[in-house]
């Protein structure tokens, strides 16, 4: 896996097998590198377009000179031929008919888009550098002539269509821990980031152990909405209208809180406290953990940081080779909703939006390890489960450990309150195997004291087995005892195995989420949930795409070229 004492990148400039497929000398004969569709994606209604995009070439990187001045924005111009995007935006936009306006290239605004993406600017300030002669190459890189560029609103109209084409109608049903089932929409904006994890796939840049022993990083990042918190109480309700006859509730007041009464002109259509430029952003407060109690709920209902605005919930694959991650798909909703489920209907969509992808681990926060996501993972994935535990109430019971024969880290415990170690995972039965290893006759110590309990219980059955494993036990899907997974781990929870896997995870979401930092997008720049879901899904894409350049730099960079 290397030496992680290095970083990332000097770890790669080592890596001979990286050199030699991601460098620009080996990717010369490939280039343009051309956006992979699939199949049965229909041609463009429009016929014509009041700019167009034409791939202008990579010749000018024979120049060592070039490199020195290129962003990684202007490698990926030079690598990677965008043209077949444009049929594929043009669904997106939902575009039937040749009929209407006369639109810009679709492929022109995804690449002004993308270029204000990953310098992080306003939309006032993406406008006026398009419109400055200075930056008449990237115009003509983009397909603009003439002066003619989009406005303000155009760019506003054209992502709000992107967001509220973004679901179809295709749904994944998931079965929720009290057996209800829910259906979760699909976004179809997965399959930008999904044709941009196929170039770096059939390009070389992912390892082959990567992909068919993928971990899958599952995280959450918080975007503020551009509006302005105003009340934290605020519900789909404060944006009905209100009247004498039908009053109008006010959730913050039903708390205790000031509220509104609503009793103006300003709140008789929504409450003037309310956001309607945002109207499904919701207010949380972050603690960062998930392992509050129910005891511990109120105490801490108060405690955390005030967020107000949306949730974005990534799937990262990580690859430990060559250290780096991609965004495999993702999910946006309001800041408040719930997220195991949205993360299970991901994980039943990735064996059709990847076919070729082989999960080994899921690896991620205790905000995933609920009954949906980890029968998921175990049960339709057949991978390896090591998400970090939810605690319950019944964790703080330690003689009730014995009983029913776990501790609060899903280590088994013996009727005799001594733990068992872990003998690995069974990949071919699918279970995790635990041995006893008469601990208390090898000087190991009880878990749980255990009243008039003998240091060496004469009494287990076990103690005269043909074996020195004493009892062992297979943990599948659940424990035998009470039938629950939520501390079923495929991994010891704690050993080296579990600690490098759980590690890596949080590396990538940290990285991806100090990239969307440092792009500006811990507070979205755009109103409303379809304009921000439209924003954030192509920041997932030019992140992929950002990854792919500033691998072919190093590579290239460690050729000598």
């Amino acid at each position: 896996m290397g030496d992680h004492s290095l970083r990332p990148a000097e770890t790669r400039a080592q890596d001979d097998d990286f050199i030699a497929q991601c460098s620009l000398e080996t990717l010369r004969d490939r280039l343009p590198l051309v956006w992979p569709i699939s199949d049965g994606v229909p041609p463009s209604p429009k016929t014509s377009y009041r700019s167009h995009y034409v791939y202008q070439g990579w010749e000018d990187l024979n120049d060592p000179a070039t490199w020195e001045h290129l962003s990684d924005f202007d490698l990926l111009l030079r690598l990677i031929d965008f043209s077949p995007l444009r049929d594929v935006l043009a669904e997106r936009l939902g575009w039937t008919s040749a009929k209407g306006q006369v639109p810009f290239d679709p492929v022109s605004i995804l690449l002004l888009i993308g270029w204000r993406i990953v310098n992080g600017w306003r939309r006032s300030e993406l406008l006026r550098k398009i419109h400055d002669p200075r930056y008449a190459d990237y115009a003509r890189l983009f397909g603009f002539a003439d002066g003619v560029f989009p406005t303000e609103g155009g760019l506003r109209y054209w992502l709000t269509t992107l967001g509220r084409h973004s679901q179809n109608g295709d749904t994944v049903t998931v079965q929720l821990d009290d057996d209800r089932l829910t259906e979760i929409a699909f976004e179809v904006l997965n399959d930008l980031i999904a044709q941009s994890v196929a170039l770096l796939l059939d390009a070389g840049f992912i390892t082959p152990e990567a992909w068919q022993e993928a971990l899958i990083c599952p995280d959450g990042m918080i975007h503020d909405a551009a509006s302005r918190l105003n009340c934290g109480s605020v519900t789909n309700t404060c944006y009905q209208p209100t009247s004498l006859d039908h009053p109008r509730p006010c959730p913050a007041q039903e708390k205790g809180l000031r509220g509104c009464d609503c009793d103006t002109l300003e709140c008789a259509s929504v409450c003037r406290r309310a956001t309607p430029r945002d109207p499904q952003a919701r207010f949380i407060r972050y603690r960062g953990s998930n392992q509050a109690d129910s005891d511990d709920e109120a105490k801490h209902t108060h405690q955390g940081e005030p967020r107000y605005g949306y949730v974005s919930l990534p799937l990262l694959l990580a690859d430990p080779t060559r250290r780096f991650h991609i965004i495999l798909m993702d999910h946006f909703s309001p800041a408040s909703a719930r997220q195991e489920a949205p993360f299970a209907a991901q994980l039943l969509r990735l064996p059709s939006l990847y076919p070729s992808l082989h999960v080994k681990d899921v690896a991620g926060d205790a905000a995933f390890s609920y009954y949906c996501a980890l029968r998921v993972i175990r049960q339709v994935l057949g991978a390896r489960r090591v998400t970090d535990l939810r605690a319950h109430d019944t964790d703080r019971d330690e003689a009730g450990w014995p009983l029913r024969g776990y501790d609060d880290q899903g280590r088994p415990v013996c009727t005799f309150g001594y733990p068992f170690t872990s003998n690995g995972f069974d990949f071919v039965k699918h279970r995790h195997k635990w041995f006893c290893g008469r601990a208390c006759q090898n000087g190991g110590e009880p878990v749980v004291a255990i009243e008039d309990l003998p240091d060496h219980p004469s009494e287990c059955p076990y103690l005269l087995t043909d074996t020195d494993y004493g009892q062992i036990l297979n943990v599948g899907f659940s424990f035998d005892s009470d039938g629950s997974c939520r501390l079923v781990r495929d991994v010891a929870v704690g050993s080296p195995t579990w600690k490098r896997l759980y590690h890596r995870a949080r590396n990538a979401s940290e990285s991806r989420n100090a990239t969307f930092q440092r792009w500006g997008l811990k507070r979205l720049p755009v109103y409303s949930e379809p304009r921000a879901k439209a924003f954030i899904f192509l920041a997932d894409v030019w992140a992929n795409l950002s990854t792919l350049a500033r691998l072919v730099r190093e590579a290239t960079a460690a050729t000598g070229g």
